[in-house]
């Protein structure tokens, strides 16, 4: 193998990871207030997810927010499946480089830097969800449970969404055991939960010092 042909995956996945980031870094929730006169930084969590869009702009803006949030984890992982690698290790490590590069875009956005001033974002669960269906949609079945119940006992959005990460993870490690997932793509699946609960790093501080509000508070 000649010494380009090390350097080209290299120097592929690099641009993947990076035009990934940038991707999952549109934040739908911050133009679509912009468009409609309200900065979402500016009300309630400050975030630009869909939850955030639900309680400051209403259901239909959520909604459009819920489906491009969860497109740009889906495309994240879709792309560099049309992409050639030098074997099946390649693509999976490319598979969740490309989806923790969108979910770290989507938290900590560059486009939100340039127009406010500031970093900012959503909190990662979408996005992650997004890529996570076109992996494996069993992770997703089985951890939506496990956060909803967390977060019905709990009343903590937070707790539901640790909860929810850690099952997910838990599930993908079950299903290489099984065969059922690649070892390779585990460490990215990995990157995603720890991407997710660190973009409640807020609500974990929150917590620790028990002035989280509950949900319905």
């Amino acid at each position: 193998m000649s010494s380009a042909d090390l350097v080209m995956p290299w120097l592929q996945l690099g641009l993947l990871a990076a035009g990934a980031y940038l991707l999952g870094a549109v934040p739908g929730g911050l133009l679509i207030g912009m468009a409609m006169g309200r900065n979402l930084l500016q009300y309630g969590s400050g975030k630009t997810g869909a939850t955030n869009t639900l309680r400051t702009l209403g259901l239909p803006a959520a909604v459009a927010v819920f489906a491009f949030d969860l497109a740009k984890g889906s495309l994240a992982v879709l792309v560099p499946r049309l992409l050639s690698w030098p074997g099946e290790a390649w693509l999976d490590i490319a598979i969740g480089s490309a989806g923790a590069a969108a979910i770290a875009g989507h938290n900590w956005s560059v486009w939100v830097r340039l127009l406010a001033g500031r970093w900012g974002g959503g909190r990662g669960i979408l996005t992650a969800v997004g890529a996570m269906l076109l992996v494996h949609p069993w992770v997703v079945l089985i951890a939506a449970p496990a956060a909803a119940a967390a977060l019905a006992v709990s009343r903590y959005v937070v707790v539901g969404a640790v909860a929810g990460a850690l099952a997910g993870l838990a599930v993908a490690t079950l299903l290489v055991e099984l065969q059922e997932i690649s070892p390779w793509l585990l460490p990215g699946i990995a990157a995603w939960a720890l991407l997710v609960i660190a973009g409640f790093y807020d609500s974990i501080g929150r917590l620790r010092r028990g002035t989280e509000r509950r949900l319905g508070e």
